[in-house]
């Protein structure tokens, strides 16, 4: 079931040419389009369903700076700092709100794995602190159980994930960006070796730029061009409930449960550890790939076969330009969520904080996450092909991550001072893959 996302109009004519198109509206997408906007640069975005469709309104919705890779953390800070003033800047709310996001430790090792996160928190000036147990105890009150002890940032925070990406492609919209919905585009023209244009199903927009923020679909764009992306999906479920008790106004995460807030008085509810691998035949072209970050998340990752499985094997490299694509035939990523998952989820949930068992789950979902070798996104030009770049592989970090993301992205695309250093995201250190073949 999608859950619900807020709506963007379509701009009704598709522009006969723009300084950069964008190919997908998640968060990244409609951010980079914002950010060139608001500078004057014309820019149009092309997505094949609606904005925020796919993965940008199925996560968690936390805006979290403690946890992650060290080579995020710049780029973290400049999104929080702009999830600060964006209501603002957006003219509209999009349920930002700063609570600090609390993680629990079941154990000695799960502390140990928030202690070797400090020194980068220091380094990076967060206001990160561990927990003892006693605060611990006191970031869920009413928990039936105790904690080894925990970790939080007080600047972190939570937003909506459902009016996000909407709000942002709008304030594009305004700033004068063509934010084109249900327009799959489906390649792309060059000229001398260059982009000279990209070709959707509603025509040619003639461009020498090109961003590509297609999220789980990125690695199949890139393949028609000759560009291998090493990158695989992982399909996470949650849940929505109507209301609960008031145990936290922002986030907790454990390793058997995580919740979330929302506005509306509920809370987003999910699995703190397993996830889904579909088996697709990517599975099998990047095996050795991920098979470092396989050894290491074997424990909390389900592998399943089926249906995705065959229609992969049935999907070829390239196409015809000038006839419907996979991008039309699938308009939103729509994966059915795994019960047993979930049940799994609320079970440990209702255990630790018994006054859940009255609550009624409103809905549930899945969402696709994009994910790289590493768990740290490209966000880079592709030197194979001069103006193509591009912005994937968030690995469940993308929404808190996004606005920062979007900005680079722009700046990299503009040949502009990078609001960060683009180094740690370059296409370039994926060995051998993410280069053009031949």
């Amino acid at each position: 079931m999608s859950p619900y996302v807020a709506p963007v109009a379509s701009t009704e004519t598709l522009p006969a040419s723009a300084d950069v198109v964008i190919i997908g509206g998640g968060i990244i997408g409609v951010a980079a389009a914002w950010h060139l906007a608001r500078r004057g640069i014309s820019v149009a975005l092309c997505e094949k369903g609606v904005i925020g469709g796919e993965q940008s309104s199925r996560n968690w919705g936390y805006c979290r700076q403690q946890g992650r890779d060290p080579a995020e953390l710049p780029l973290i800070r400049e999104s929080m700092r702009q999830w600060e003033t964006m209501a603002d800047d957006l003219g509209e709310d999009v349920g930002y709100r700063r609570t600090g996001v609390h993680y629990l430790a079941a154990d000695a090792a799960g502390m140990k794995r928030f202690e070797d996160f400090m020194p980068h928190a220091r380094a990076h000036g967060l206001d990160t602190r561990l927990l003892s147990k006693a605060e611990a105890a006191q970031a869920l009150p009413g928990a039936t159980r105790a904690w080894a002890g925990g970790m939080v940032t007080p600047s972190d925070g939570r937003a909506e994930p459902a009016l996000a990406a909407p709000a942002i492609a709008r304030a594009a919209q305004r700033e004068g960006a063509a934010v084109l919905t249900n327009c799959a585009v489906r390649g792309l023209e060059r000229s001398a070796g260059r982009i000279s244009g990209v070709v959707t199903e509603r025509g040619t927009i003639a461009t020498q730029t090109v961003l590509l923020a297609g999220g789980a679909w990125s690695s199949l764009f890139s393949r028609s061009l000759g560009i291998d992306l090493p990158q695989l999906t992982v399909r996470s479920s949650v849940m929505r409930t109507h209301g609960g008790p008031d145990v936290t106004q922002g986030g907790a995460w454990t390793k058997k449960f995580a919740l979330r807030r929302r506005l509306d008085g509920g809370y987003s509810i999910a699995h703190g550890g397993l996830s889904t691998a579909d088996i697709t035949a990517d599975s099998f072209r990047y095996f050795f790939d991920f098979l470092p970050i396989l050894k290491d998340e074997w424990r909390d990752t389900r592998l399943s076969i089926g249906r995705r499985f065959l229609e992969s094997l049935k999907q070829k490299g390239t196409w015809a330009l000038d006839r419907p694509t996979v991008f039309e035939d699938c308009r939103v990523l729509d994966p059915r969520p795994v019960a047993a998952t979930l049940e799994a989820a609320w079970r440990d949930l209702v255990a630790v904080l018994p006054d859940f068992a009255q609550v009624e789950i409103a809905e549930r979902w899945a969402g696709y996450i994009d994910t790289t070798p590493d768990a740290v996104p490209v966000i880079s030009p592709v030197s194979s092909l001069p103006g193509f770049f591009i912005a994937t592989g968030f690995s469940g970090h993308g929404f808190g991550i996004g606005p920062g993301a979007g900005r680079l992205a722009a700046d990299i695309a503009t040949g502009a001072a990078p609001c960060v250093d683009p180094a740690p995201f370059a296409l370039s250190r994926l060995s051998r893959r993410g280069r053009a073949r031949g």
